[in-house]
């Protein structure tokens, strides 16, 4: 980026125009003369008498005199028309008086006074002084490029805090070397001008004019390596790459170089040994250069930064910032020839007092751009960074990382956003568009700056009470922290605790902020009690939502991941809010159930749970052996590792519970953990099917008749059937063969075949 290395040049040489004599004025002998004419009336009694006597009548003379009649304000075009006028005639009158000295100096006048021997004695001894001085200087920065290059490195690779911050303390390292480097050449060429050169034990006034513009003008170098640094890249503040850091550092250097010996050590030569009018002509001479210089160099580089500016907008991650950006590159090359004209006009018509107010209105404004350059990279470096909790209190608190790097970077946001805004201040305050300092005195000043401090303060409590107290409620959710699983109730009642307290310091939050910035919330609170009690009538089923809700949490009704039958959907209950109920149905499909709708909850998953299974036989099969077969399957059952924890009981078995259509129904009922009892029954089943199959059990099943006839037309043959001679019993078998699995012996009944006796009354009636 260009343009605050542009700037900051154009602003060094305004400064190195007022760092010195840059016209000398010549004696007023009429003022010297005057001065001594009213000393000698004021020591003579008599005059002195007459004199107060004159005031005193053109004092009354005065007083009884009308007010003259004020002159119109001229316009903005007049004034500045009248500026433009007075400036050329400024300027032609500095160049006339040039043109004459030259033409007197041409045609041999000033040889009476312009002495040559002085001269070239004078010029030789400036000379010894300015090379000592510059050979010291490079001598000192030579030796010193060992630690500058040490300093680049650390801030480059050091550790133990931000690339900022690093930057910052070797930056200031360096430039206290660079200081110390130029303080010592400067002593150095006074203690040679001093006892060296020229008349021992006296330093001349051109060297002095020289070592005070050395000073001046190196300082102001120390202050662009500061910025641009182009040989140390660990010590460079602004973020532009090395060949643009050695461009501007090269020409700003040489512009600060002749603008500034020009005005100090030259101008001021010419106005002893020559002619002041000559010396106000090449101050003049050299302003002009500087702005026409400043101007070319804005033009040459308006595209090229427009197109660096443009893309740091494009990287901003505030939508402000980044139209903000957008918007000043193209603009930036008008504010700055702006800039360089009114430094121009103030500089030829207002030299005495205007140009300390550009001077010093100009580095405070480089000061807060700096800093707030730095402080915005801090930021920006902190924001970027990403907040590790340590692996403790990361498995204690799950959450607390997350919102801290939600948090942090948005609240470092509003501070860089403070900055901006603080520096725009300082900068208006700087050049007189704004009295930062009356207006922070003032009564709406302070309690502006004071209310925002208390926002602040208040926000911050908020946010830190809710992380507290959330983070309080996660550690207690936390299987692995606090007191073990919660339960069901637990965690529902929790989440909606959070849930409520986030709401409630929300609205806390925002009526103590509106309070404290001098919004008056009494009506606020009042309209809002209407306005409820109007929702209140026209949103009857969402308070009847509510208050069911209430009652539903209170009375533990469900709680989340309990299988439940609410509002005709079953399903698992996924989400409770206040209000409604979120159940996942067995095909997947999601359903929101409103607690007004809710007249009863089925809950499936309290204490424990029953398989109840009925299971129907045919007419022929034998009764016990069902049941026999029944309590083998439920045998097998408990032995197997994946359902022994599920059962609670034995076996229950009711007996027979109806003689149906085509089948004997027995019912049996397992005792099972809530919510393993569906997947107990679907094992049940299959052993139970596999048990009959072993034991030649008929499950009954629907059956169809085959009719074997002749139609009404003949066309289909009859089906002759043979009939077997061996005898059948009435169960299809041969005749006094037993069963699979049946006693042979008459009259024997097994004991498993018997219903619990303890389970009358689960099923039967008395």
């Amino acid at each position: 980026m260009r343009a605050l290395p542009l700037m900051l040049g154009w602003l060094l040489v305004v400064l190195l125009a007022l760092a010195g004599p840059a016209q000398a004025q010549p004696a007023e002998t009429d003022g010297q003369t005057a001065n001594a004419t009213l000393a000698n009336l004021l020591e003579n009694e008599e005059t002195r008498q007459q004199l107060i006597e004159q005031l005193r009548g053109m004092a009354e003379a005065s007083a009884a005199e009308p007010p003259p009649e004020e002159a119109p304000t001229a316009s903005l075009p007049r004034q500045l028309a009248e500026i433009t006028s007075r400036v050329a005639n400024d300027i032609g009158g500095q160049l006339g008086n040039a043109l004459d000295v030259l033409r007197t100096m041409g045609s041999g006048d000033l040889d009476s006074t312009f002495d040559m021997e002085a001269f070239t004695s004078a010029t030789i001894n400036l000379g010894l002084v300015i090379l000592a001085t510059l050979v010291l200087f490079l001598a000192f920065r030579r030796t010193a490029k060992p630690l500058f290059t040490n300093i680049s490195q650390w801030s480059l690779n050091g550790e133990g805090l931000t690339p900022v911050l690093r930057l910052i303390i070797c930056v200031a390292l360096a430039a206290l070397v660079d200081v110390l480097i130029v303080a010592l050449a400067y002593l150095g060429g006074n203690l040679l001008a001093t006892f060296a050169i020229g008349e021992t034990g006296e330093l001349s006034t051109r060297a002095s004019l020289f070592l005070n513009a050395f000073l001046v003008i190196e300082l102001l170098k120390a202050g662009v390596r500061m910025l641009f640094a182009s040989r140390y890249e660990g010590l460079r503040l602004l973020p532009i790459t090395s060949d643009e850091a050695a461009y501007w550092n090269r020409w700003i250097a040489r512009l600060i170089g002749l603008i500034g010996y020009g005005l100090m050590v030259v101008v001021p030569g010419i106005n002893v040994y020559i002619s002041p009018a000559l010396g106000q002509s090449v101050g003049t001479l050299i302003m002009f250069g500087a702005f026409i210089y400043a101007v070319a160099v804005v033009m040459k580089n308006r595209l090229r930064l427009r197109d660096a500016i443009d893309n740091k907008a494009r990287q901003a991650t505030m939508a402000a910032s980044r139209v903000s950006l957008q918007l000043f590159a193209r603009t930036w090359h008008l504010f700055a020839l702006a800039y360089f004209v009114m430094v121009l006009v103030v500089t030829l018509t207002r030299p005495v007092d205007a140009l300390p107010f550009v001077l010093f209105a100009t580095l405070k404004t480089i000061a807060a751009v700096v800093v707030g350059l730095l402080l915005s990279s801090f930021l920006t470096q902190t924001i970027g960074r990403r907040i590790n909790l340590s692996d403790d209190l990361r498995r204690k608190l799950p959450m607390l990382e997350a919102r801290l790097n939600s948090y942090v970077p948005n609240a470092l946001r509003v501070i860089r956003t403070v900055i901006l805004a603080l520096v725009v201040m300082l900068v208006l305050n700087a050049w007189g568009a704004f009295d930062l300092a009356a207006w922070y005195a003032s009564e709406s000043g302070s309690n502006l700056v004071g209310k925002l401090i208390s926002v602040a303060v208040i926000l911050v409590f908020a946010i830190g009470v809710w992380l507290a107290l959330a983070s309080l409620i996660e550690h207690k959710l936390n299987p692995e922290t606090g007191s073990g699983t919660p339960s069901a109730r637990a965690m529902t009642l929790l989440t909606l605790f959070r849930n409520a307290l986030a709401i409630a310091l929300v609205t806390i939050t925002l009526m103590i902020v509106l309070a404290e910035i001098g919004i008056n919330i009494g009506p606020l609170i009042a309209g809002a009690g209407v306005l409820g009690l109007a929702i209140g009538f026209g949103a009857q089923k969402l308070v009847q939502d509510i208050i069911t809700g209430v009652f539903i949490q209170v009375e533990n009704a469900m709680n989340t991941g309990d299988v439940v039958t609410v509002g005709g959907v079953t399903g698992t209950a996924e989400r409770l809010s206040i209000r409604s109920v979120g159940i996942r149905d067995l095909n997947g499909t999601y359903h929101i159930v409103p607690f007004s709708s809710v007249d009863t909850v089925s809950n499936y998953m309290r204490e424990f749970g029953y398989h109840v299974g009925e299971y129907g036989i045919a007419y022929r099969e034998s009764i016990d052996d069902a049941i026999i077969a029944l309590r083998e399957a439920f045998d097998e059952l408990a032995a197997d590792e994946e359902h022994k924890m599920s059962i609670l009981a034995p076996l229950e078995v009711a007996g027979v519970i109806a003689l149906a259509d085509s089948s004997v129904n027995i019912r049996v009922r397992i005792k099972t953990t809530p919510g393993t009892q569906w997947s107990t029954g679907r094992a049940y089943n299959r052993l139970v099917k596999l048990h009959f199959d072993a034991k030649g059990i008929e499950i009954p099943f629907p059956h169809t008749t085959l009719y074997f006839g002749v139609g009404k037309e003949g066309e289909a043959p009859p089906a002759n059937l043979r009939v077997m001679q061996q005898p059948f019993d009435i169960d299809g078998r041969p005749g006094g063969q037993p069963r699979s699995g049946e006693s042979s012996r008459a009259g024997e009944e097994d004991p498993r075949s018997k219903p619990n006796p303890e389970f009358k009354g689960d099923f039967d009636e008395d």
